[in-house]
């Protein structure tokens, strides 16, 4: 075999447009549906205002981003970066850091600083006929708060140093955990949770786009689920859709979902019970259960009780969090009863915080919800 046949069996095949389809269809839907530009992101009108200017004059100050999860805080920086350099300059431009990655105080010295102190590199003709491609470069920080106080501390004089040549985005979900002097220099834009109207639309929009089949009130139950965390809604959507997929195996033996079962819609239409099972959301009968147990005063049936549900794979996180909705908004209990419901509920929370056992803590809190009813 000569060397030039050698080099050609080892050349790459170019990716065709049926491999390109094949690789977005097996994207989870976080992904494939996250903002491509500042347009895209829902609900927060604030903070895409603000930004959308910084387009138009390619100011861009420090900035901090903070709220809860699923909000659209990663998604936006990545869609304004991406509407600021192009596809091209985006790979030299930005820096994102995650909180997989080591976040202490070496990281901040080695690798922030080496990227921050780097020279700008010239956009392209094209870059610049179509993106404003701002002097500066973009470091992102996910999840901030998780940073130590001395790699906190060290940032602040790498953010100081090479403001000519680097913007920083600080993410996070809480603020109180980023040191003062990092805050102070920074532009900071609160990310509210979703409200239900713009979720709802987003939702819909992802169903459509992949055709899912489900019944009335499903996805409404899916957002009040995932409680403002529009990732954790989409995530779900696709797990249901998936759980209600038919299966088929191809020659090759690989197995393959047809997410709307074939031409039977109906039998694959997403129900609200299908979507509680996958969010591992207790049901109603399940509560009752657990209530009754604890008015019977019997600790032999409330043992029994938290070891069955501990054998059905029940969280306890989740069962003490429908308790507290269901005995809490109780009319028929006093306001002494459910003060002491509260501190039992504060302190079996606070245990399972703390990686101690399930089942153990449960029957705490059952011996004690039956010392209070």
């Amino acid at each position: 075999m000569s060397m030039a046949s050698f080099f050609n069996q080892r050349a790459p095949k170019k990716a065709s447009s049926k491999d390109d389809g094949d690789r977005k269809a097996r994207m989870p839907w976080v992904e494939k549906y996250r903002p491509k530009n500042l347009d895209d992101v829902s609900s927060q009108s604030h903070a895409v205002t603000v930004l959308k200017k910084s387009l138009h004059t390619s100011n861009l100050p420090h900035m901090l981003f903070y709220g809860p999860p699923g909000t659209g805080k990663t998604s936006t920086i990545l869609a304004l970066a991406k509407q600021l350099y192009g596809p091209e300059l985006y790979k030299t431009r930005v820096l994102e850091l995650n909180a997989s990655d080591e976040r202490g105080i070496s990281i901040v010295r080695e690798k922030v600083k080496n990227f921050a102190r780097l020279t700008v590199s010239n956009p392209s003709k094209e870059d610049l006929a179509k993106y404003p491609c701002p002097p500066y470069k973009i470091i992102i920080l996910d999840e901030a708060d998780s940073m130590t106080n001395d790699a906190q501390s060290a940032l602040r004089r790498t953010m100081e140093t090479y403001s000519g040549v680097t913007r920083f985005c600080l993410i996070c979900n809480y603020i109180t955990r980023i040191i003062d002097p990092l805050a102070s220099r920074c532009s900071k834009f609160r990310f509210k949770p979703l409200d239900n109207t713009d979720a709802l639309t987003r939702l819909t929009y992802v169903a459509n786009e992949e055709k899912v089949q489900y019944e009335d009130g499903v996805l409404e139950k899916i957002l009040d689920i995932s409680h403002g965390d529009l990732r954790k809604a989409i995530t779900f959507l696709q797990s249901a859709t998936k759980l209600h997929g038919v299966a088929e195996v191809d020659a090759d033996g690989d197995i393959s979902i047809d997410e709307q079962g074939g031409n039977n819609h109906e039998s694959s239409k997403i129900t609200v019970t299908s979507v509680q099972e996958i969010a591992g959301i207790v049901s109603d009968s399940t509560l009752d259960e657990i209530v009754t147990a604890a008015r019977t005063h019997d600790f032999q049936v409330m043992f029994k009780l938290s070891k069955k549900l501990a054998a059905e794979g029940w969280s306890a996180t989740q069962m003490l969090d429908q308790l507290h909705d269901k005995l809490i908004l109780d009319d028929s209990l006093t306001g002494t009863q459910k003060i002491h419901i509260s501190f039992a509920l504060n302190e079996t929370d606070d245990k399972l915080s703390n990686g101690t056992d399930e089942q153990i803590q449960f029957l705490n809190f059952l011996s004690k919800l039956s010392q209070v009813l």
